[in-house]
């Protein structure tokens, strides 16, 4: 290989990831048709989410819920967290937040909930309070004690972004189908947590204290929404993935907090206060019990 392959693998190696990973780029005759899936492409693809199979009650021969976090600040879920700028890349790259409330604004996103029980729905419009901190300044009270109309330059408002979001929470049930023989596991709720908007800007609270649960998301309902929306693949741009398949593949790493029992469901930290080892380790001992089941199912 000579010089001037390797200065070309170099060069092609550089290039922004965002456009080659774009469809229908080597056929384009203009930048607008880059991105634009052609009739051909659109028939051709199967563009739907893979079906959950049904099982049937009886089919059920164990199951656990469980509560995890998946925390942004680790490298293997940052797929979950970037790009939390969107003035410099495609429309087809947008973080999982940003794909949440987008399709929450526009009503395609419709099963939103409180919390994660899913028996108190949510509109976008229920959500003002918890997603914007409108606040009025000093001159602002003056002009309102004044009467004086208030002005618009007097009121700072401050929305949260996708760069607020600190970590993922979600819940899922895994369960023993006796039919299949094997261990499953199967996502239910999604829901990003940032701090509060109206102390996010107070270094007087306590970090961990100060986060909220923004919504929780009926995943199955999500899902056509999550397949459409794209993962930047870094081990190949050229075949992205979804959303919905990298939460169905685990493809992250999630801690258990809380899980299904008999003090009401009581998180890890109820009965274990004031040390993040023992309740590390609480965590992977419910993990454990889990892979313990599995294996116990086949020990006669």
């Amino acid at each position: 290989m000579n010089w001037k392959n390797v200065l070309l693998i170099g060069a092609v190696s550089l290039l922004p990831a965002s456009i080659m990973a774009q469809a229908n780029i080597l056929n384009a005759k203009k930048p607008e048709q880059i991105g634009v899936r052609t009739e051909a492409q659109k028939a051709l693809d199967n563009d739907a989410p893979l079906e959950y199979g049904y099982v049937d009650d009886r089919d059920i021969l164990w199951s656990k819920t469980v509560w995890e976090t998946i925390d942004l600040d680790e490298r293997v879920n940052f797929p979950l967290y970037y790009p939390i700028d969107t003035v410099d890349i495609g429309s087809d790259r947008r973080s999982l937040y940003d794909v949440l409330i987008k399709n929450l604004k526009n009503g395609d996103l419709e099963d939103v909930y409180v919390d994660s029980y899913f028996t108190e729905k949510r509109k976008f419009s229920d959500l003002a309070a918890t997603l914007r901190k409108v606040d009025t300044t000093d001159m602002g009270y003056e002009q309102i004690n004044a009467g004086e109309p208030l002005s618009p330059e007097f009121v700072n408002q401050r929305d949260l972004t996708a760069a607020d979001i600190e970590e993922y929470r979600i819940k899922g049930i895994w369960y023993f189908d006796k039919r299949q023989g094997e261990l499953k596991y199967r996502l239910l709720g999604i829901a990003p947590v940032a701090p509060d908007v109206n102390f996010i800007d107070d270094e007087s609270m306590d970090p961990s204290e100060a986060k909220v649960e923004l919504f929780w998301v009926w995943y199955p309902s999500a899902r056509q929404i999550l397949h459409e929306a794209k993962v930047f693949n870094q081990r190949n741009s050229a075949q992205p993935i979804s959303f919905d398949m990298l939460l169905n593949a685990r493809r992250f790493n999630g801690v258990i907090y809380r899980e299904d029992n008999v003090h009401g469901d009581r998180k890890v930290t109820d009965y274990i206060a004031d040390n993040a080892l023992f309740q590390l380790l609480e965590a992977q001992r419910i993990k454990e019990a889990i892979r313990d089941r599995e294996q116990d199912m086949w020990a006669y």
